[in-house]
C-alpha cells in the first residue's frame, strides 16, 4: 500500500477511462457524486471536472480499506487505486466512461463534507441567491464548469490570435484618476494622501491611447473594469473586456482584424464557420429600420415610416402629429390578424413601457380592414399603407406616433418582443453579425443643457465632418462603430482624436472648459502635443460574449464569482463594514446612521 499524493499520484482524470484501459492499474482522485451499498459491495461514482467514473469496492478484495469505503458520503474527497475492468452488460451508455469501472485495491479519504445545501447535479430548482451564497459548491456543477472552461478557451484563442497579429499584451493601472463620464466611478481612498482618492477604471481608454503615443502600435489586454451603475441581467459592477488599440489604421483595418478574431473564437468554441465579411449598417439606417442601434437581423418585422400616408387621412391624432413634425411608424406582423383583442392590448401595454401613448392596429381580414381607426382611412391611404407595408390578408399592422425617439424606442423594443417572445422567430444556431457605423458624435442633454458624447470624449469625428465641430456639432457623425450579434452589442470602439487642437474643440463642444479639461485630462493633452499617431481601437465585452456563446440566460452564469443585481457578493458578504481604526487611518468619518442596522 502506497501513500496517496506522494507515492500514488493521479494517473487519470475521472473522464479518461475507456475500454482500451481495461487491465490498467490507475489512480483516481475526486469527489463522491453518489454512493450505493449493496452489502459486501459498494459502488461509488467519483467526479472531477473532467467526468465521472464508477468505482467498485468489494469487501473481500479490499480488506481493511472497505471500512473507509463504507464511510463515503456525497462531496467527500478521496483517492483510489485499482484495476480497470469491464462493466459488461451493466455498462452505462450515458457516461463516456460507462463501459468500464475501477475495481478498488486501495483508498484514502482526504476530507469529509457536511450535507450540501443543494445537490451537485446538472439541473437544479434551487433559488439563485442560495447558489450564489454557496458559489464554491455551485461551481462544481457541470453546466457552470462547461461555461468557465469555454471562457478559458476563448481567452487562449484571443491571446494567440492577437499575438500572431503583432499585438503586445500590456497592463494598465487599476488605481487611477477619477474622470467620471456617464456611469459613476468606484473610489478608493488614499492613506498616503488624506482626503484624496483613486478611482477604479471604467476602461483603460486613456492609458491605451498613451501606449500609442509611446510607440507601442498594437496593444491588447484582457482586463477588469468597474462601473458603479444600476445592474441588469447583462451588467455587473466589475466586468472583463478584450481591449485593443492600434496605430496608423482606419476603421476598415479594425473591422477586418476583429472579424478574424470573432471567426477564430466561434470556430474554437462552437466549431462554427461564421460568414465573412460582416455586413455594415449606418446608425441612421438601423434606427430607421429597426428602431434601435443594435439590430437583430435574424427576422423581419422592420419599421416603416408611414407618416406621409397618415398625413392625408382623417385620423386627426396621427395627421396632426405629422403636421407638427412628429413621426408615425408601423410594423406588419404576418399572420397577426389571429391576435385576440387582449393580446393587442398587452402589446400596447408593452409599447407603453417605452413611452408610447398608444398602439394603433389594423387587422387585414378576408372581409376587409378591422380597426378602431379604419373608418378614418380613405381608399388612397389604405392603398399607400398596403404598398408601403406589404399588407396581405391575415396580417396585423401596428402603429405608434410620437417624437422620433419615442417611436423608435417603443416600436424597436416591441419588434424584439414580438420576434423573440411572441412569435418565436429567432434561431439560436444562427449568428447574424453586423457592424453599426457612423453614430452621431453628440447628443443633446436636456437636463444639463449641453451636448454629451455618444461614445466618449476621445472619439474622432469622421474626417468629412471635422469642420462641423466649429459650425454645427450636433450634425457631426463620429468615426465610431459597434459590433452587434443577434440584437446584442458585443463590442464597440472608434478612431480616436490624435490632434490636440481637435481634442480641445471636442471638450469645448461638451461644455468642458479649458481649466477643467486641463485638470482632468492634462496628461492626455500633453501627450497629443508630442507626435501622436493616428490610432483607434475597440473593446469586446468578454462576459457578454461567453453569455451568447453558451446560451446562458444571465451574465452571472458565466462569471465565476458574480455580484447580485444589488451589487453584493452573497458568498463573502461584500460590501461589508470596516473597523473604525481603518477609517481613521484613511481620514474618513461615516455620517451618523450610515452603515447602522
Amino acid at each position: 500500500m502506497g501513500a496517496f499524493l506522494t507515492e500514488l499520484k493521479r494517473t487519470h482524470t475521472c473522464g479518461d477511462l475507456r475500454e482500451a484501459n481495461i487491465g490498467d492499474d490507475v489512480v483516481l482522485m475526486g469527489w463522491v457524486q453518489t454512493a450505493r451499498d449493496h452489502g459486501g459491495t459498494i459502488f461509488v461514482d467519483v467526479r472531477d471536472r473532467y467526468g465521472i467514473t464508477q468505482i467498485r469496492f468489494d469487501e473481500a478484495a479490499l480488506g481493511a480499506g472497505y471500512r473507509d469505503a463504507e464511510r463515503l458520503r456525497p462531496e467527500w474527497t478521496f483517492g483510489v487505486r485499482g484495476k480497470v475492468v469491464s462493466r459488461g452488460d451493466n455498462a452505462n451508455p450515458n457516461l463516456n466512461t460507462g463501459a468500464v469501472e475501477l475495481l478498488a485495491e486501495d483508498i484514502q479519504v482526504f476530507s469529509e463534507s457536511k450535507t450540501p445545501p443543494f445537490q451537485i447535479q446538472d439541473e437544479l430548482d434551487t433559488a439563485e441567491n442560495k447558489r450564489l451564497e454557496y458559489r464554491f459548491l455551485d461551481l462544481r456543477r457541470k453546466p457552470l464548469q462547461e461555461k468557465l472552461i469555454l471562457r478559458s478557451k476563448v481567452n487562449h484563442v484571443t491571446r494567440n490570435y492577437l499575438a500572431n497579429h503583432g499585438f503586445l499584451e500590456l497592463e494598465t493601472p487599476i488605481l487611477t484618476k477619477s474622470t467620471p463620464e456617464g456611469a459613476r466611478d468606484y473610489l478608493v481612498p488614499s492613506r498616503v494622501y488624506p482626503g484624496q482618492f483613486f478611482a477604479l477604471p471604467q476602461s483603460p481608454q486613456l492609458f491605451k491611447q498613451l501606449f500609442m503615443v509611446a510607440g507601442y502600435d498594437r496593444y491588447f489586454q484582457i482586463c477588469r473594469c468597474f462601473r458603479d451603475e444600476d445592474l441588469r441581467a447583462d451588467r455587473q459592477p466589475e466586468f472583463t473586456q478584450i481591449d485593443m488599440e492600434l496605430s496608423f489604421v482606419v476603421a476598415e483595418d479594425i473591422y477586418n482584424l476583429c472579424e478574424g478574431l470573432i471567426a477564430a473564437i466561434w470556430k474554437a468554441a462552437l466549431d462554427v464557420d461564421v460568414v465573412l465579411p460582416f455586413p455594415r449598417m449606418a446608425y441612421d439606417e438601423s434606427m430607421d429600420r429597426y428602431g434601435v442601434d443594435r439590430p437583430d437581423t435574424r427576422y423581419g418585422l422592420e419599421l416603416v415610416n408611414v407618416g406621409p400616408a397618415f398625413a392625408n387621412s382623417d385620423f386627426k391624432v396621427f395627421a396632426g402629429l405629422v403636421e407638427k413634425g412628429g413621426v408615425v411608424k408601423g410594423i406588419n406582423v404576418k399572420g397577426g390578424a389571429s391576435f385576440s383583442r387582449r393580446q393587442l392590448d398587452d402589446l400596447g401595454k408593452f409599447a407603453g413601457i417605452y413611452g408610447a401613448k398608444g398602439l394603433a392596429w389594423i387587422k387585414i381580414n378576408e372581409d376587409g380592414w378591422q380597426s378602431p381607426i379604419a373608418k378614418f382611412l380613405n381608399d388612397d391611404v389604405r392603398a399607400q399603407l398596403t404598398e408601403q407595408m406589404g399588407l396581405e390578408v391575415g396580417d396585423v399592422a401596428l402603429f405608434v406616433g410620437d417624437k422620433p425617439s419615442v417611436v423608435n424606442d417603443s416600436l424597436g423594443n416591441l419588434r424584439v418582443h414580438l420576434g423573440t417572445k411572441v412569435l418565436g422567430l429567432t434561431d439560436d444556431s444562427t449568428y447574424n453579425f453586423v457592424w453599426v457605423t457612423d453614430f452621431p458624435m453628440f447628443e443633446w442633454d436636456e437636463d444639463g443643457n449641453r451636448f454629451s458624447a455618444v461614445h466618449h470624449p476621445f472619439t474622432s469625428a469622421r474626417p468629412e465632418d471635422l469642420h462641423l465641430l466649429d459650425t454645427d456639432p450636433g450634425a457631426a457623425k463620429a468615426a465610431a462603430y459597434d459590433l452587434v450579434l443577434n440584437g446584442t452589442e458585443i463590442g464597440g470602439g472608434s478612431i480616436r482624436i490624435h490632434d490636440q487642437e481637435v481634442q480641445s474643440k471636442v471638450f469645448s463642444c461638451l461644455g468642458i472648459q479649458e481649466e477643467e479639461a486641463r485638470s482632468k485630462f492634462g496628461f492626455l493633452l500633453d501627450a497629443l502635443s508630442y507626435g501622436a499617431p493616428p490610432h483607434g481601437g475597440i473593446a469586446f465585452g468578454m462576459d457578454r460574449l461567453i453569455m451568447l456563446l453558451t446560451g446562458a440566460e444571465s451574465i452571472r452564469d458565466v462569471i465565476a464569482y458574480p455580484k447580485t443585481q444589488k451589487s453584493a457578493c452573497l458568498m463573502t458578504k461584500a460590501p461589508s463594514d470596516v473597523d473604525d481604526a481603518q477609517l481613521e487611518e484613511l481620514g474618513i468619518r461615516k455620517r451618523r446612521g450610515v452603515g447602522e442596522a
